[in-house]
């Protein structure tokens, strides 16, 4: 019998590069989705090709898909805890082709070449876009969802 198919969701808000890489790593991820908008960080170890880097080191892959990541205005409903906002913003946002192309192709991947885990910032995946990406894909491919949280710094 195969085994379920899992989405994990996970923030690297107040965690340490090599914590959130220790826990992909912990919990078997073989793929990590950066779902923000802008895949650059003032944290080290959290712009793109670092991360990338630090995730080839431990044998797990690295996809931007930035067409899932938060417009401007939902990032600012976000940090001003108005999820009402960011669930409005967001949800249209998800209406354009290029939101519609890559949540097809995260679909895929869940199925195909996990176990898959999306990353954001948020440590919180309750106050996080990637909370409707993951329900999404919960309820489209029947997969188990699981949010990480790394130990904070």
């Amino acid at each position: 019998m195969a085994r379920a198919k899992k989405l994990f969701t996970i923030g690297y808000e107040q965690a340490p590069a090599r914590a959130v890489l220790d826990e992909l790593q912990r919990a078997g991820v073989k793929l990590l989705v950066d779902v923000r908008a802008i895949a650059s960080s003032r944290r080290p170890g959290f712009s793109k090709s670092q991360l990338a880097a630090g995730l080839d080191e431990r044998g797990i892959s690295y996809i931007h898909l930035r067409g899932l990541g938060t417009p401007k205005e939902g990032r600012l409903a976000a940090r001003a805890g108005d999820m009402k906002a960011l669930s409005k913003i967001y949800h249209a946002h998800l209406k354009t082709p290029q939101a519609r192309e890559e949540m097809d192709e995260l679909a895929g991947l869940v199925m195909k070449a996990g176990p898959v885990c999306i990353l954001c910032y948020e440590r919180d995946h309750n106050v996080c876009h990637r909370k409707f990406i993951a329900e999404i894909i919960e309820e489209r491919e029947g997969v188990k969802v699981e949010d990480l949280v790394a130990p904070q710094i």
